[in-house]
């Protein structure tokens, strides 16, 4: 936690630094909520601003950032003033076909990277072919937060969590299951059902022939 960022504190006019200490908000501060990226990062280039975090489980989630009211105000004018020129909406029009022209890459690529690691028998060409195209359209959307969407490991990785991440959940009983609150035991859960999961995958690389009853199947027969 930088010397800026804090925690929610005790009361609506305090934070809490990582040291555990309180502070109040300096008079004349407002808080500028999370949501609009382009302002927030233009209060924070103006001057001293106090970020707001609060960590859930594992996830941290922004509260917003303090700062001189008078600075957030006069930037929100400039800013707005600023996008309702014509060469903004231009700019941000080249920006979006740019960003779907990148996304439509990404869902191919992603998509072949999962066929790839699936590897089935010719037989199943067309099961593998339904396979990728559901687990693709379920993990590649913007903002899905699926480990598709990571950047920390190759493209190739992504896709073989991203089926053994969809097998878990379409497959298995899993989110049904009452799993014990035991440090270690919901990871040790997904290891093994992970591997149940290629062990399925398996038949299907080196098999003409189908598994009776396969919940693979019975799965991908739910997505038609």
């Amino acid at each position: 936690m930088s010397a800026n960022t804090f925690s929610p504190g005790p009361t609506p006019d305090t934070v809490k630094a990582a040291d555990g200490t309180i502070h109040t908000i300096p008079a004349g501060w407002s808080l500028l909520p999370p949501g609009d990226a382009g302002l927030t990062r233009r209060v924070k280039a103006a001057g001293d601003f106090w970020s707001v975090q609060e960590k859930k489980g594992r996830r941290t989630f922004s509260q917003g950032i303090w700062a001189p009211a008078e600075s957030i105000e006069r930037l929100r004018e400039e800013l707005e003033a600023e996008r309702a020129t014509p060469a903004y909406a231009k700019k941000q029009a080249a920006a979006a076909e740019r960003r779907e022209k990148q996304q439509a890459e990404y869902v191919e690529d992603f998509h072949e990277s999962v066929l790839q690691f699936l590897a089935f028998h010719p037989a199943h060409a067309d099961l593998a072919n339904q396979l990728a195209q559901a687990i693709t359209a379920h993990a590649t959307p913007v903002g899905s937060g699926t480990v598709a969407r990571t950047k920390r490991i190759p493209v190739e990785q992504r896709a073989e969590a991203a089926v053994i991440a969809w097998m878990r959940h379409q497959t298995t009983a899993y989110d049904s299951m009452k799993i014990p609150r035991v440090k270690g035991k919901r990871r040790e859960v997904r290891r093994l059902l992970a591997q149940r999961s290629k062990e399925l995958l398996k038949h299907y690389r080196s098999e003409s022939t189908t598994p009776a009853d396969c919940p693979l199947q019975q799965a991908l027969s739910e997505h038609i």
